[in-house]
């Protein structure tokens, strides 16, 4: 098999698979033929070493954590074809490791500096998790759902229809139809051109917002039962619109909204995190050239006095 220092060889698929298997004490051969499995009476470890490299233990639960970095595209499939390649995988990095040991690369300045950026990006990330995580508890999480929702007044919902034409005159005929006891659905399925003609001109509901502003204050003027009486002109054409009721918009339930809580309570976290960090520290700002910034420094205002 082919494979790359840092890639995968294509086909190779399959995340979910591998981390039942790997969870379910089910090891393969990293070549050749599958190693014999154990004998009943003997439990396998539970996280057996699956690779030595002079004499550094790879454990089972190594190759689960880089099957988690694997790219989407490789997300499916049987774990025999994945084992080996995310094994071999961590065996050429300790080789390399090994070898740059021997080799003092660490003491050239560059790789210096790339390392100690490393760690530093490393701890800042560590930092912000710790600071973040403890916020997005599913306490916190439903606790927002409920003010944020539950306990918010939802914005106003109109359901109707209509029938949409090209022309006002066409319109007026059609209205004309109506004030003769015309059923509007037969006639949104007979003379609209708008796509939910088929379906009696049904929209569903909808919030003001959600519709183009001309067509919008006329669906909410009307009255439940009621149809425009005059056309109504927007970008798409001339509308006939029927109202067929109005209510305060349902608070969406909670697995609705979970997901985009949680991601709206993460983006407030860093931000504040961000901000916090900056709190006693002396921050100047400077234009490209290296020219003081004309904007005020960014600096926290129980900053300290700065040090000579």
């Amino acid at each position: 098999m082919k494979r790359s220092f840092f890639g995968y060889p294509a086909g190779i698929l399959g995340v979910a698979a591998l981390s039942l298997a790997l969870g379910g004490g089910h090891a393969y051969a990293a070549t050749g033929d599958a190693a014999a499995a154990p004998a009943a009476s003997t439990p396998a470890p539970k996280d057996p070493v699956v690779a030595t490299v002079n004499g550094y233990k790879i454990h089972l639960s190594d190759l689960a954590k880089a099957a988690q970095s694997l790219p989407p595209q490789l997300q499916q499939a049987p774990p025999q074809e994945l084992y080996p390649v995310l094994l071999n995988r961590l065996v050429d990095e300790r080789a390399l490791l090994i070898q740059a040991r021997k080799a003092d690369v660490a003491k050239k300045p560059a790789v210096e500096l790339a390392m100690r950026q490393a760690a530093n990006r490393a701890l800042e990330a560590a930092y912000l998790r710790e600071e973040v995580k403890p916020k997005l508890n599913d306490a916190a999480v439903k606790a927002y759902y409920q003010k944020h929702y539950v306990g918010q007044k939802q914005p106003e919902e109109v359901k109707a229809r209509q029938i949409l034409v090209k022309s006002e005159a066409e319109a007026n005929k059609i209205i004309a139809q109506l004030n003769k006891g015309a059923k509007f659905s037969d006639l949104a399925i007979k003379d609209s051109i708008d796509p939910g003609a088929k379906n009696g001109g049904e929209l569903g509901w909808f919030t003001k917002d959600e519709m183009v502003k001309p067509f919008a204050d006329a669906a909410f003027a009307l009255k439940p039962g009621t149809y425009t009486k005059t056309p109504v002109q927007s970008q798409f054409g001339w509308h006939i619109i029927k109202s067929q009721g109005k209510r305060q918009k349902p608070a969406p339930s909670f697995d609705e909204v979970k997901d985009k809580i949680r991601q709206t309570m993460t983006d407030q976290a860093i931000t504040d995190a961000l901000q916090n960090a900056r709190t006693g520290l002396k921050i100047k700002l400077f234009n490209p050239d290296g020219s003081p910034a004309t904007a005020p420094d960014a600096t926290a205002p129980d900053a300290p006095p700065a040090k000579n």
